[in-house]
């Protein structure tokens, strides 16, 4: 297969902006269509259909997140072996992934759907939303193999070089999702329902479209069943870098969970004014997601090469040209939270809820910048034990203590409660830059 862009050659600022924009755009657009569900409901069902939106995709993120990590092992090790011009490595790490990913998604699939009821319960669900939330996290339940079939695809090809390839099916994927919330919620009167079957439908088409896509270019792999084969000791390597960038993520979104519970506790207002901060997270932190899913690639496969000093500047100039970005969305919040909050609800006592939680919140849409992307140099680099330490570390020791503290101290102040992440993002911000500096340093030696 020829790779898109050969990230160990030419200016290096080229290669992390080209590269880098597509990650960015496919973002944007599954942050949008993410945020098309909550903004339908919000239009046409009123609020208990938000607040039920707002608590079931934060269930659905966690398996997202569980899968975007494991797929993130494919790209870290396709960009070491691309990087290494092993190509018969990079087919058995292919074949491997498309296996153990497959299987993934339909325990994943079964576990959430048996469970949901227990987890809305472990959540504090608010009573008028319980059953509505439900109903969504069981629909999207059906949906989980064509999560992980999408992204190990997409996985797969950033690790190759080709981050243009995974926007293209994430566009489709996104106007499907649009028009079948709009059509089945305003027309069909499905509710939840219908932003749920919406969803799923356009992962499902998408995936279908990625694989017959790729079949028809000189793609490197073959969607052909005697080629989906389970290498053992290709398995063992994806479960060793896959793994703990999973769990890390696994962990970061239970804290978020508990935080969604803390708050559903206070009311439907309170939960659904979160909930919609929780929307503007997604598309605030995009610059630094993409930062960091750019330089996962990037670094992997330049360390393959053992291009060394190009992958540590690599990670400077992706966080340079991220942070105009982060702190346009900063800005917002400070000046005019109202305005975010109304794009979603036009309820009174959700902007009123909502205005101090984004002020407090939003600062860290520039603490994580410098933590994301440090997370995803230190991906590349297969160092993910250390970033699932600090991940957990993060969420275990600091965010939710923290949050229980607020909660005691000043239950009613949802602007302590914004306060936490970025205190806990800052906190992380240091002591993993002192890891990556002495990284860089042994990387020298």
């Amino acid at each position: 297969m020829e790779q898109e862009h050969d990230l160990t050659q030419g200016s290096l600022v080229r290669t992390v902006v080209v590269f880098a924009i597509p990650f960015l755009l496919a973002n944007l657009i599954q942050a949008f269509y993410g945020a098309a569900d909550l903004m339908v409901v919000g239009w046409y069902c009123g609020r208990d259909a938000v607040a039920a939106v707002s608590t079931g995709t934060q269930v659905t993120q966690i398996i997202t997140s569980m899968i975007t990590g494991l797929t993130l092992g494919s790209t870290v090790l396709v960009g070491n072996y691309t990087g290494q011009k092993r190509p018969e490595e990079v087919k058995k790490i292919i074949g491997t992934s498309f296996c153990l990913f497959a299987g993934a998604g339909v325990v994943l699939s079964v576990l959430l759907f048996l469970f949901c009821p227990r987890i809305l319960t472990a959540l504090q669900t608010p009573e008028e939303a319980y059953e509505l939330a439900g109903q969504y996290v069981q629909v999207c339940a059906c949906g989980v193999v064509f999560i992980c079939g999408y992204n190990a695809i997409s996985a797969v090809l950033r690790g190759c070089g080709d981050s243009k390839s995974p926007l293209l099916f994430v566009a489709v994927a996104g106007c499907m999702n649009v028009v079948g919330d709009i059509v089945l919620v305003k027309y069909f009167h499905m509710g939840v329902r219908g932003t749920a079957f919406a969803t799923i439908f356009s992962q499902g088409f998408s995936m279908v479209c990625a694989a017959l896509y790729l079949n028809k270019r000189n793609f490197i792999f073959q969607f052909r069943l005697k080629n989906f084969r389970m290498d053992r000791g290709k398995a063992g390597e994806l479960i060793k870098v896959g793994i703990p960038i999973s769990f890390q993520e696994c962990m970061v979104r239970l804290s978020f969970l508990y935080l969604t519970s803390v708050t559903n506790a206070l009311g439907v207002a309170a939960s659904s004014a979160v909930g919609i901060a929780g929307k503007y997270d997604v598309f605030a932190m995009l610059p630094a997601t993409s930062a960091a899913s750019a330089l996962a690639s990037i670094v992997a496969q330049n360390y393959g090469a053992r291009k060394y000093d190009r992958m540590n500047r690599a990670l400077w100039i992706a966080i340079l040209a991220a942070a105009p970005f982060s702190l346009a969305f900063f800005l917002w919040a400070q000046i005019s939270a109202e305005t975010m909050i109304g794009v979603f609800s036009k309820d009174t006592s959700i902007l009123e809820a909502g205005i101090p939680f984004f002020r407090t919140c939003s600062f860290d849409y520039l603490a994580v910048l410098f933590v994301f992307s440090m997370n995803g140099y230190l991906n590349g680099r297969g160092k993910t034990i250390f970033t699932m330490i600090s991940c957990c570390f993060g969420a275990l020791a600091l965010r939710i203590p923290l949050l229980v503290l607020a909660c005691r101290l000043m239950p009613d102040s949802l602007g302590v409660i914004g306060a936490v992440a970025p205190t806990v993002s800052a906190v992380m911000a240091v002591y993993t830059c002192i890891y990556v500096l002495r990284c860089r340093n042994v990387t020298r030696v």
